[in-house]
């Protein structure tokens, strides 16, 4: 058995022409939804993860706006300029760039996003209500994961699924997600004690850690559902996963690749949540 491919690129084509025609529905309201990406310091990758998202947020009739500020900018100046925006009715998503320089503290940031704005999915009320089904916002990158499955037609329904990661920003999201669409869920992590006992399990298994080869062919069940989240290099420093593909490719049913996976999914779900924010607030208006 080869695995079927999940292409991302072209998942994220379809709905990113859904965004395309929504936003513009609005604008016949009179409302363009608008994205604020807040950048401070010079990190490369954030860089290229910016410009990425400024781009696709005009590719799909999106209003966006970037502030890039130095890497000496306080923690109050940063905080000021999040409550502006937060006070700003032309923008509808605020999306701090991370990581932070060290002397600014993140989760205070981030706490700092009115949570009808937190289109990131970070905030501790978008924590809470995705731990209690309430209406928020989801992370992007499992909500793209969860949009993956959904593309397949994959019923989760009594299903074991094994995430490989604990972090906020995807592994504890992506539990509760799994949980949501009545998957039985176990989360593996560093102080698992045999992972592939398992992964071996698992009709679906998350991979989300960012260790290369943290998933290999015979740790997985035939049949299974793969989804790589990580982001690598390899020794020749090529892109690559969490997942050795070439070896796990031939035994799953379903895989996704790295580059064209999971990655431009993220982004196609910040635009989605910004587009959910502008309607929420059309809605209320």
């Amino acid at each position: 058995m080869t695995a079927q491919l999940i292409d991302g690129n072209a998942l994220s084509k379809q709905l990113r022409a859904q965004v395309a025609e929504r936003a513009a529905a609005l604008k016949a309201q009179g409302v363009t939804p608008g994205l604020a990406v807040v950048l401070v310091g010079d990190n490369q990758a954030s860089q290229v993860y910016v410009r990425n998202k400024v781009k696709a947020c005009q590719d799909s009739g999106l209003h966006s706006v970037l502030e890039k500020y130095e890497a000496d900018m306080s923690e109050a100046e940063l905080l000021a300029r999040v409550e502006a925006l937060n006070n700003d009715p032309s923008i509808h998503g605020i999306l701090v760039q991370l990581p932070l320089p060290a002397h600014i503290d993140a989760q205070k940031v981030i706490e700092a996003i009115s949570p009808l704005k937190d289109v990131d999915g970070f905030h501790i009320a978008s924590a809470g209500a995705l731990m209690t089904g309430m209406p928020g916002f989801w992370p992007c990158t499992p909500y793209g994961c969860m949009k993956m499955l959904e593309s397949i037609g994959y019923d989760l329904k009594g299903k074991h699924a094994v995430v490989i990661g604990r972090s906020n920003i995807v592994g504890k999201p992506m539990a509760l997600m799994l949980l949501q669409k009545n998957a039985t869920v176990t989360i593996c992590h560093s102080g698992t004690r045999d992972l592939k006992a398992q992964t071996l399990q698992a009709d679906v298994i998350v991979a989300a850690v960012g260790k290369r080869n943290v998933l290999t062919a015979d740790m997985v069940k035939p049949g299974a559902v793969v989804l790589d989240v990580g982001m690598n290099r390899n020794d020749e420093g090529k892109l690559c996963g969490d997942v050795d593909f070439d070896g796990v490719r031939e035994v799953a049913s379903h895989i996704t690749p790295v580059p064209g996976g999971v990655g431009p999914m993220t982004i196609t779900m910040l635009l989605v949540n910004t587009l959910e924010a502008a309607e929420r607030a059309a809605a209320g208006a």
